[in-house]
């Protein structure tokens, strides 16, 4: 396993970690989940990603469950949560000063824990004076509730008024965005944030890096004939498999499968690699329903040496997408 710091700080996360989105406390049972986190920290992955709204907190539940039973050193692990969607009341929803320390308070009574290294604004809160977030997040970080604090799927702007805020009262900064990434998904990531990077030292900790298993390849196949996508819940699946435009996406799968296989890989570890060929990507989230899944995509980080420049123009002859850097 590779370890990068995480933007400017000191800290060291996993190129490679373990989330527990739509899969824990919902789609796998808890026995599956424990041998995916087992499997994951042997493997070396130190980083395990959570938030208040998975599961409605029930995967914050079993993660700690879990966490509980395997009694690692908690200096081993970096574990985070994620604040914005508690619950349907007023209060319960949003950054206000009430709901981030109260939803910090919650996470860790249902981890288990006595505080979280990550702790992240799940979105940016319209509603909510930058400032009182970010002296929410700073007081939580000076009681030692909390190590870092970043945001999730906000834009450069955004992050960059909470950064000035944060300078101008003399209160602790975003560390770290979660946004999403992968081959379909570039311009945020590779464009947006590009000042972030130089002027404030921003990680990021990536969040679909397989396009929601669109990348994975195991929906090239489907047909709109095929019984799973009509399936109640599945909805997602039928857009992705039929949705109007999305031809295009399987036409540059099955390409990219033949990159895959001229490299004796699969189509899996060859996108979770190109995310991390990315030196501005601290960690890629990895998600996992089988055990099975978990242990190939681990193996993506033997892919990463043989993304060398003609392999990478390769796939971007492929996908077509590169986003055009603006002239500053």
């Amino acid at each position: 396993m590779e370890y990068r710091r995480l933007g400017r700080s000191g800290l060291q996360v996993s190129a490679l970690s373990f989330g527990s989105w739509v899969t824990f406390g919902s789609q796998v049972g808890d026995d599956t989940a424990e041998k995916c986190m087992k499997l994951a920290y042997d493997k070396g992955v130190n980083f395990f990603d959570n938030a208040e709204a998975y599961a409605s907190g029930n995967s914050e539940i079993v993660m700690g469950n879990i966490l509980k039973k395997m009694n690692w050193d908690r200096s081993t692990y970096v574990l985070s949560s994620k604040v914005f969607w508690g619950g349907k009341l007023p209060n319960q929803i949003g950054l206000s000063r009430k709901h981030v320390i109260e939803a910090c308070h919650n996470a860790l009574r249902r981890l288990q824990a006595d505080y979280l290294d990550l702790y992240y604004c799940h979105r940016p809160d319209k509603n909510t004076p930058v400032e009182e977030t970010v002296r929410a997040m700073h007081d939580l970080i000076q009681q030692g509730k909390v190590m870092y604090w970043g945001t999730s799927e906000w834009s450069a702007q955004e992050i960059m008024e909470a950064y000035s805020v944060a300078r101008q009262y003399h209160l602790t900064p975003p560390t770290m965005e979660q946004p999403q990434y992968n081959l379909f998904h570039r311009e945020r990531v590779e464009v947006e944030y590009q000042k972030l990077y130089r002027e404030i030292g921003l990680g990021t900790t990536i969040w679909s890096p397989l396009a929601s298993g669109l990348l994975s390849g195991k929906y090239m196949n489907l047909t709109p004939d095929d019984t799973r996508i009509h399936r109640p819940g599945m909805e997602w699946l039928k857009e992705m498999v039929v949705g109007e435009g999305n031809a295009w996406k399987h036409e540059k799968i099955k390409r990219l499968k033949t990159v895959a296989d001229d490299l004796g890989t699969n189509l899996s570890r060859l996108s979770i690699a190109w995310v991390l060929k990315n030196d501005q990507v601290s960690t890629a989230i990895l998600g996992a329903s089988k055990v099975e899944q978990l242990e190939d995509t681990l193996q993506s980080m033997e892919v990463l040496p043989k993304l060398n420049a003609e392999v990478m123009e390769r796939i971007e002859g492929i996908m077509d997408n590169k986003p055009k850097m603006p002239a500053y």
